[in-house]
């Protein structure tokens, strides 16, 4: 009997670690492969149509091309029932057409605001949960940040580019 008692509680360890492990399993990606494989045969098709006049132009205007940096962080509080859960500091850059520095530089402050709504409703809505680096959601914020700045400067703005993305977890 005292050699029986060890073996029964191996045994259920070793079930609850199995249970545990297949509970907790992340969820499978077979659905979000096969969209990024749609998504890329779909791009590959568009790309073939283009003519080749239409990517030199394209070319041209992304050679021409500025990125400004901009100086400090966002850093953005994620709430969960009424208490920060996790912080999120983000880097941003953005892409303007030729001689849109200073434009950016002189508008800044104003551009930091305008970012820091965008941010904060993201995180409000979910968007820094969970698998927050998605590219759907990526994507997202990344238009939501251009429209922001293209708002606030107009079309100078081509894009906004996150360099560094950090999620810390406080619970």
């Amino acid at each position: 009997m005292g050699k029986l008692i060890p073996i029964i509680l191996a045994v259920i360890g070793l079930g609850a670690g199995i249970g545990g492990g297949i509970a907790l399993r992340p969820a499978p990606v077979v659905a979000e492969l096969v969209a990024c494989v749609a998504d890329g045969a779909m791009v590959a098709s568009t790309v073939a149509q283009k003519s080749e006049a239409q990517q030199e132009e394209e070319n041209e205007a992304n050679s021409t091309n500025e990125y400004v940096k901009l100086n400090n962080q966002f850093i953005i509080p994620d709430l969960e029932q009424g208490r920060v859960s996790s912080m999120v500091v983000l880097s941003l850059s953005i892409e303007t057409k030729s001689g849109g520095r200073e434009t950016i530089y002189l508008r800044e402050p104003k551009l930091r605001d305008s970012f820091n709504q965008v941010l904060f409703d993201h995180a409000n809505t979910g968007g820094f949960k969970g698998e927050f680096t998605e590219s759907a959601k990526m994507t997202s914020l990344r238009n939501a940040l251009r429209e922001a700045a293209q708002r606030v400067v107009g079309d100078v703005v081509v894009g906004v580019l996150i360099q560094d993305i950090v999620r810390q977890d406080l619970s």
